[in-house]
C-alpha cells in the first residue's frame, strides 16, 4: 500500500498521506525499526529507496516537508522543469504568506506576496516564467542572474513573450534595471542593439567615437551591432542573438578576444556581456584600439 502511494513521489511520502490510507504511527515506527523505511523529517518518510536521498527524491522531500502548499521555486523549479548545466547552492522552496516556515538543511524558503499558479502532475513547482524572474532576483550576482534568464530561454523552458508579460506584472523586484534590460535583450536583441550607446562607453574611456556603427543581419540570421574604427582597422561585433547568451559563450568570447588581440582586428561580444561584464570587455576594446593606433603610427 505505502509503496503504491509513494510511487509517484520517488518513494517519499508524508505521515498525513500514510494516515489517510490507514497506516498508523505504530506501523510507521515498526517499519522504521525494521529498517524497511527511513524517517526523513518531521513530516516525511522514505518507504522505497535508501538514504541519503538525491535527485527528484530530494526535491519531493523538500516540498512535502515544507507543507501542503509548498512548491519548488526559482532555479530549483527550473531544474525540475529540465534545465541543465547549472549547479545550484541549496533548494529554493516557496510557501504562502502566513504559512509556517520550517527550516530544513540545504533549503532556502521564501514567502512571496503571491506564489502564483502551481504546476502539478509531478513535483509541485511554480511556472517557468515566474521561476526565472525569481531566480534572477535570488542569484548570487548580476552575472548569475543574467545567465539564468538566458539559459531558461535558450533551453526553451520559457518563451520570451511569456517571460516579458510576466515581468511587466512584477511590481517590486531586486535588480530591476538589470533584469528588465536582459529580458528585453532576449525578446528583441535587434531592438536592444539599436538602442545600445556603444559610443558613450567609448567616450567614457577617452576613446574616439567609432567611424561606423550599424545593426546588421548575417547570412545565418545572426543579428549583431557592427562597430568599427576604419582608420585603424578595428571592428567590434556585439551579438544580439540569445543563442550566444550563455556563460560558456561569454567565456569563449573573452578568450577568443584575447587571441585576436595578438594579431587580428575583430572582437566579438555577446550583448549580455555588455550588461554584466562590460568593463572587462571594454578593457579589451581599449587595448585593441591602443595597439592598433600604435601600429598605424
Amino acid at each position: 500500500m505505502a509503496l503504491e502511494l509513494a510511487a509517484d513521489q520517488c518513494g517519499v511520502i508524508t505521515r498525513a498521506q500514510l494516515g489517510a490510507a490507514g497506516i498508523t504511527r505504530h506501523d510507521v515506527r515498526n517499519a522504521v525499526a525494521a529498517g524497511r523505511w527511513h524517517l526523513l523529517g518531521r513530516e516525511t518518510v522514505l518507504v522505497d529507496g535508501s538514504v541519503p536521498i538525491s535527485g527528484d527524491a530530494q526535491l519531493w522531500w523538500a516540498v512535502l516537508e515544507s507543507g501542503s502548499s509548498a512548491a519548488l521555486d526559482g532555479v530549483t523549479a527550473l531544474i525540475a522543469a529540465g534545465m541543465t548545466g547549472f549547479t545550484p547552492v541549496g533548494l529554493h522552496i516557496s510557501v504562502p504568506r502566513g504559512a509556517p516556515r520550517r527550516p530544513l538543511d540545504g533549503t532556502i524558503t521564501h514567502q512571496p506576496r503571491d506564489i502564483g499558479p502551481i504546476i502539478g502532475g509531478g513535483i509541485p513547482r511554480v511556472q517557468p516564467e515566474t521561476a526565472s524572474i525569481r531566480a534572477a532576483q535570488w542569484a548570487v550576482s548580476d552575472r548569475q542572474a543574467a545567465l539564468i534568464l538566458c539559459m531558461a530561454v535558450q533551453q526553451r523552458l520559457v518563451a520570451t513573450k511569456r517571460l516579458l508579460k510576466r515581468w511587466e506584472n512584477v511590481q517590486r523586484a531586486v535588480r530591476r534595471a538589470l533584469i528588465d534590460q536582459v529580458i528585453r535583450d532576449l525578446v528583441d536583441g535587434a531592438h536592444s542593439l539599436g538602442e545600445l550607446d556603444f559610443a558613450a562607453a567609448c567616450r567614457a574611456r577617452g576613446l574616439p567615437e567609432p567611424t561606423r556603427q550599424a545593426v546588421r543581419t548575417g547570412p545565418d540570421g545572426r543579428v549583431y551591432l557592427d562597430v568599427a574604427w576604419e582608420d585603424i582597422g578595428l571592428v567590434v561585433e556585439i551579438d544580439g542573438s540569445h543563442h550566444a547568451l550563455v556563460e560558456h559563450s561569454l567565456g569563449d568570447a573573452f578568450r577568443q578576444n584575447e587571441v585576436v588581440l595578438n594579431g587580428e582586428t575583430v572582437l566579438r561580444i555577446p550583448l549580455v556581456a555588455m550588461r554584466v561584464r562590460m568593463e572587462e570587455f571594454m578593457d579589451q576594446v581599449e587595448r585593441a584600439h591602443q595597439n592598433l593606433t600604435r601600429g598605424a603610427a
